[in-house]
């Protein structure tokens, strides 16, 4: 069982940045990935970035030099750098873990977060 805690979820304005955290206990070890999704209300949930236990990392083409997924296994952290927001960022985001990185993200997703909310203003 990995219980996953996500934070930094905050109000801001348009350009801004913010770095989301998600503790993880116990952190994965061996085939694993992380990933970011995120959903906002009307829209299905969309996997926003991806890392696996190599330090291979993949993005949303869409959010991709804006938004940078790394994380610290001695903290059993991952992070969320979240750069030049836009309004259209607005969402809950998520935090998961999973079994295996593919091109499109982490999949075979069997751990959730409970989210922390996002909200960028014009």
């Amino acid at each position: 069982q990995v219980q996953l805690v996500e934070s930094g979820g905050d109000s801001v304005q348009a350009g801004g940045s913010l770095r989301l955290s998600c503790a993880a206990s116990p952190y994965p070890s061996g085939n694993y990935c992380m990933a970011w999704f995120r959903q906002s209300p009307g829209k299905e949930r969309e996997e926003v970035a991806g890392i696996n236990g190599n330090g291979i990392t993949v993005v949303a083409d869409s959010l991709k030099g804006r938004f940078t997924i790394s994380e610290d296994k001695a903290k059993k952290i991952l992070y969320l750098q979240m750069n030049s927001l836009k309004p259209d960022d607005t969402a809950k985001y998520y935090c998961a873990a999973g079994k295996v990185l593919v091109v499109a993200g982490c999949a075979r997703i069997n751990y959730w977060g409970q989210g922390t909310q996002v909200t960028v203003s014009s």
